[in-house]
């Protein structure tokens, strides 16, 4: 079971350095192993629009990505509901500066230990942080 951070979907639906292995590992996994939160959705759309506005994107490859994200939600990812017991412990994590965890990452980390899932990213900081934290990480 993996729960996947936006960094890996965000490459797996846009042009980046890692969009080839990205594909090629998401489409060896099995429907239904593959989770996200429901903060990787407004988290997505955030970094799209970020490519929008820094010429990174153009609209129609917004509306392209967006699209097949719907389908890999339809066909492939769970979806799993963020609760307050999540924000707290994203929140506890974050307190320990040493880490260098920005919000977002804690609160995907929070989400992937409770649901005892391996988190996949292509972020280091991150990765590094959960397995000081005892969450079960691949480094793609």
């Amino acid at each position: 079971m993996a729960y996947l951070d936006t960094s890996v979907l965000v490459a797996a639906l846009t042009n980046e350095i890692a969009t080839s292995r990205v594909q090629t590992w998401l489409g060896a996994q099995q429907p239904g192993d593959l989770f996200v939160s429901d903060w990787v959705t407004t988290e997505l759309s955030s970094v799209l629009s970020i490519k929008m506005r820094t010429g990174q994107l153009e609209m129609e490859h917004r509306a392209a990505a967006l699209a097949m994200f719907a389908r890999l939600v339809s066909d492939s990812l769970t979806i799993l509901p963020i609760s307050g017991a999540y924000f707290r412990t994203a929140a506890r994590f974050a307190d320990q500066h040493a880490l260098g965890l920005r919000a977002d990452d804690a609160l995907h980390l929070a989400v992937a230990g409770d649901q005892g899932q391996t988190l996949v990213t292509l972020d280091q900081r991150l990765a590094s942080a959960s397995l000081t934290l005892g969450v079960s990480t691949q480094l793609l």
